[in-house]
């Protein structure tokens, strides 16, 4: 009896665990749950510092990482790439997020090797307002890449539309595969008690990045506290905006009612607790593509506020959240804030997909592409 050997996968990211953000956690939710289902897996990360070690287990996973630069920057140019992915013999190359110099990069070097790739664009935002207006033009330069890949992977659907539009690549050619969900319940003798109407909490989650939205909440809550003076904000994140925010609340004088305190990602019974205990949670960024921070809101029958437009305002289109326009004032913000913890929209009977139920369509979607390919070969 011939021996069936593992699926060979080689995933390509620009940056893996501990760097934290969405793609990254994305990444390793995926890649750890498709190791336990028998896929031998790599990751091949890169490192803009020079302190990570080259080589790491994250569970069953293989992490490799070379040497990306500048140092300061999130250009990732990783003139090392292509000679650390031909170390090793790969059944398929899958490519998370097209943002860096690393997509271009594996997706040509995938090409030269031979193998087929997927690519998962993870849309995302950038805090300077360049490179987030230079998005559909980094496109349009990496469309020859991107139709040659074998399929382009959605986590959300106006990615589909918008994506598909540009790069005249026709729907089938897609794979919509969101985000998962995966909060512990909290034992009975760890559930916090509800949170007190007088003294509301109001999470503003994300990393903490301008393009977040985070300022936004902060430059209404004085407003808030006009009408609800119990009222308090936590900022749930970390990231390079932080000074920013921490200055913009004494500045309006509610430093004292604002707290900015990030939670581990890999403590999940901690991040369940701490989504628990609030009465609100926001997410009022320029761009999302389908947050992770705010599905696991959901799932705890946490209310969610969030900015209109991409992944985000697909939520409140589905009935999940209610939206605050993009150019919404502080008092108007203000106003969604007020009214939404007096009337809060929380939907019955969600039913969100696990990061078990991801793997296993990204599973299901690397043998499609090997029989399809070993279908033409014959």
């Amino acid at each position: 009896m011939t021996e069936v050997r593992p699926l060979r996968l080689l995933t390509v990211t620009p940056r893996y665990l501990p760097e934290m953000g969405g793609v990254e956690r994305h990444v390793h939710e995926v890649t750890t749950r498709l190791a336990a289902r028998g896929v031998q897996v790599r990751v091949l990360t890169t490192d803009r510092s020079g302190t990570l070690p080259r080589h790491a287990r994250d569970l069953e996973v293989d992490v490799r990482r070379v040497r990306a630069r500048p140092a300061g920057r999130d250009w990732l140019f990783a003139p090392g790439l292509p000679a650390a992915m031909r170390e090793g013999s790969w059944d398929i190359v899958h490519v998370q997020s097209y943002h860096t110099a690393v997509a271009p990069l594996a997706m040509r070097t995938a090409r030269r090797m031979g193998l087929p790739y997927v690519v998962t664009f993870h849309g995302g935002g950038h805090s300077q307002a360049l490179r987030h207006n230079s998005r559909p033009l980094q496109r349009r330069i990496l469309a020859p890449l991107l139709r040659g890949a074998d399929r382009l992977v959605a986590v959300a659907r106006f990615e589909i539309e918008q994506y598909g539009a540009e790069l005249g690549v026709p729907e089938s050619r897609f794979a919509l595969i969101p985000n998962g969900v995966d909060l512990p319940e909290l034992p009975a003798d760890q559930r916090p008690p509800a949170p007190d109407p007088a003294k509301p909490v109001v999470a503003s989650v994300g990393r903490l990045e301008a393009f977040k939205g985070h300022r936004r909440v902060i430059e209404a809550f004085p407003l808030v506290l006009e009408q609800l003076p119990g009222a308090h904000l936590w900022i749930a994140g970390t990231g390079p905006d932080e000074p920013h925010l921490r200055a913009l609340a004494q500045r309006l004088d509610i430093a004292e009612r604002v707290e900015i305190r990030a939670v581990p990602a890999t403590d999940r019974l901690a991040m369940a607790r701490a989504l628990t205990q609030t009465s609100l949670v926001t997410l009022l960024s320029a761009f999302e593509t389908h947050p992770i921070a705010a599905l696991e809101a959901l799932s705890l029958g946490r209310p969610l506020l969030v900015g209109e437009g991409s992944g985000a305002g697909e939520l409140a289109d589905r009935g999940l959240a209610r939206a605050v326009a993009a150019g919404a004032t502080p008092a108007q913000v203000a106003d969604a804030i007020v009214r939404e913890l007096a009337d809060p929209l929380v939907p019955q009977d969600l039913d969100l997909p696990t990061w078990d139920d991801c793997a296993a369509a990204l599973h299901a979607l690397y043998a499609d592409v090997l029989a399809a390919r070993s279908a033409c070969a014959s």
